[in-house]
This record gives structure tokens, sequence and C-alpha cells, in this order.
């Protein structure tokens, strides 16, 4: 930002004598009678009012003359009567060392940017600030802020909205339990007060299911998916035999495929839960494999662009495209873990550990060191024999 003119030059700032010396648009050096020099700004922020109901016009100290200089106390007018104008309080920047609570998230954010699981959470973590936060108590400093502000954030989507709002509440409680840490404030958690005082209404959220196709029904459909030559329907024949989550196969490489061991290990990295996951590759899968060997990309599944996975939308896009937009791609899981129990008769174990499920208390997985992949294998096994007799591929 350039510098704006005035009517003091650098020797007035060094000889002036005591007084209030002007260099106009409400910038003034106050030179003391101990020869002290400050600078201090007039403003008159839009929509307040003095007592008699006449606009208010108040100063802010911009900082000694001695370390601030007179271009860099005309910049800070010039940013404290902008902010005036459009009836902020320039008195919320008036401590430098104290920053926003953007600056503080922004911050926050990028020191947790090794702990994400892909960079897509930590998008998301940043977004919901960025989209539901900033905009109300973005340029306010951490220390200011307090449980009306919070309110203020939550209060318009805590109903219409309200697991984007969980999520929002705990990233305000996030960057502020930070700013604590840090010194920059003191007190109780504006967030948790807000949750302990029940200020907010309750809301009744019903459990979110999944639309499964019935597992009776899923044959017939892999069969018509046999007879599609696109790459989206290999990769959704491949998901409903390994009971997979969409991220999991779109985001498979070969490098974590071992045809001779018949085995794929998804890495802890792109899993749910964070673990390690070996899915045993039947016959079925691994015919699956074979075809998508002579795309020769770094994905098994290749999208548009050359060396990138296919993009998220793309299962479901053909299942809608096929007229099944009553069932998710996800429901295949549901799908797989009703068979397993009703039909194949597969220990709760068995079946959980094949959808990558964890299972029993924390204790209870200490002892439970295996991740039962022969009993897996075998479940797998059965599960496949449903869908080879129903398509002509060589095996």
């Amino acid at each position: 930002m350039a510098a704006l003119g005035g009517k003091l030059t650098k020797r007035l700032v060094e000889n002036h004598g005591p007084g209030r010396h002007g260099d106009g648009a409400g910038l003034y050096l106050v030179v003391d009678p101990s020869g002290a020099r400050r600078w201090i700004v007039r403003v008159t922020i839009k929509g307040q009012k003095n007592r008699a109901g006449a606009p208010l016009r108040t100063d802010f100290g911009l900082g000694g003359a001695d370390v601030v200089t007179l271009n860099q106390a005309r910049e800070r007018a010039l940013e404290y009567r902008r902010m005036a104008k459009r009836g902020l309080n320039p008195r919320f920047n008036a401590q430098m060392d104290v920053p926003t609570f953007e600056e503080l998230a922004r911050q926050v954010h990028i020191d947790r940017l090794p702990t994400w699981k892909n960079p897509k959470h930590g998008d998301q973590w940043l977004n919901t600030l960025r989209d539901y936060a900033f905009p109300k108590i973005g340029r306010m400093p951490v220390d200011s802020i307090g449980q009306p502000e919070i309110l203020m954030c939550l209060s318009p989507i805590w109903t219409t909205k309200h697991e984007t709002a969980k999520r929002l509440a705990q990233r305000l409680k996030a960057v502020l339990d930070v700013a604590r840490s840090k010194g920059l404030r003191s007190g109780e958690n504006p967030v948790t007060a807000v949750k302990e005082a029940h200020v907010l209404p309750k809301v009744r959220v019903r459990a979110q299911h999944h639309d499964a196709m019935p597992y009776a029904d899923v044959p017939a459909f892999y069969a018509e998916l046999g007879a599609r030559t696109a790459t989206a329907a290999r990769a959704l024949q491949f998901t409903i035999l390994t009971a997979c989550r969409t991220s999991e196969v779109l985001g498979m490489t070969w490098d974590e495929v071992d045809l001779e061991a018949r085995l794929w290990t998804i890495p802890g990295a792109r899993m749910k839960g964070g673990v390690q996951h070996r899915v045993p590759l039947t016959d079925e899968m691994l015919a699956i494999l074979r075809e998508m060997r002579a795309t020769a990309s770094d994905y098994v599944f290749e999208g548009q662009k050359r060396h990138k996975p296919l993009s998220n939308m793309s299962m479901l896009m053909l299942m809608r495209r096929m007229g099944r937009d009553a069932f998710t791609v996800h429901g295949f899981r549901s799908s797989f873990r009703d068979w397993a129990s009703e039909v194949a008769n597969a220990p709760r174990e068995v079946a959980e550990a094949a959808l990558a499920h964890q299972v029993g208390t924390d204790v209870e997985r200490a002892y439970a060191r295996s991740d039962l992949l022969e009993r897996r294998r075998v479940t797998m096994d059965a599960w496949s024999r449903l869908f080879s007799k129903n398509n002509n591929r060589e095996v």
C-alpha cells in the first residue's frame, strides 16, 4: 500500500514542540511536554453515536514516533479509516500482537497438516471455518471472542445443518484452545460454556443409513455391469466383490497388489480407521485386475486423465444411468453384511473384519492381533461365487 502525502515531514516530526500537530485526514502527531512523540488517528465509526446522538469520533493510538515512521503512521491511519467506514471498530486491531481468529485458524491448519489422513480432510477442516466463522468473527482478535460470538456462528445452522454445526463447534474450540495455550486468551473456552449452558436447542438426529440393494438382487445387477465396457463398471464390480469403500477402491494402486499371494494390502493412510487392511483376492477379483492391467496406469482404475484415478462420483453416476438411483455404492457393504449373516452364517468377527470395522473394546482389540485373513478368504470366496456364474469372464 502506497503511503499518502500530508502536511508533516520527517524533519517536522523530529522538531515539532509540544502540542497536537495534524498531518491531515485525522492523523496527528502528539508531542508531550516531556518530548515524547506518538501518533493518533481520529475516526468516525459508521453507525456509532455519542450520548447526544451525534456521530461518535474516537482517537486510536498508532504507536510512538520513535518506532513508527511517518509513512507507516499514514498507512495505518488509512487502514483504520477504511475499517471505520465499514462500521468496524479499529480497537480490535489496536493490539498488534494478538492475531485475529482467521489468522490463528489458518496457522493451526498449517500446523496440523501432517496429521490429516489426506489433503481433503485438511481442506474440509479449514473450509468449514471459512464458510461459517470467518465472515462473522474472522477479523476479531482471538482474545475478544466470547459466547455471543460463538452463538453468532452456530445458531444459523444449528438445526438446519446440525452435523456441520457440530463440526464447526469442534473446530472453533480447537482454535480457541490453541489461543489459550499460547497465552492469547484466559478463562473457559466459550464453546464449552455454550455447550454446558444448553442454550442451543436440542436436535434429534435420525441415523442415516446408506440405501442398500437387497443381496438377492446384487448378482443380476453385477451381470448387467459385466455387459458394460466402462472402467467405472469394472470398478463397481470390484467394489461389490471386496465390500470395500469407494475411496479405497478408486485410490488402489498396483504396488498395493500381490497377484501371486492373491492379496491386496491397503495402507493405513488410506483407511477410514487409519489401520492397514488386507483384502484376500478371489478368482473373480483377479480376473478384473488382469483385465485392468492393459491400461498400464499407476492406478488400477484409471480416470479420464492419465495416471489419475476415476472420479469419486463415477460409480454412483453409472448406477443412476442404469436406473438404480434408489441405491448407493456404499450400500453394497450392507448388502454383503446381510448376506454374510443370513446366508453364509459367517461369525460376526469375520464379517466385521471383512468390512474393516473395529470390533470390541480397546483391550479386546489389543489381544486380537489377527486380522482373520484366511477365515475371511473363505467367506469372500463364497461371496464371489455368487457372481462368477453370472458372467462369461475367463478366470
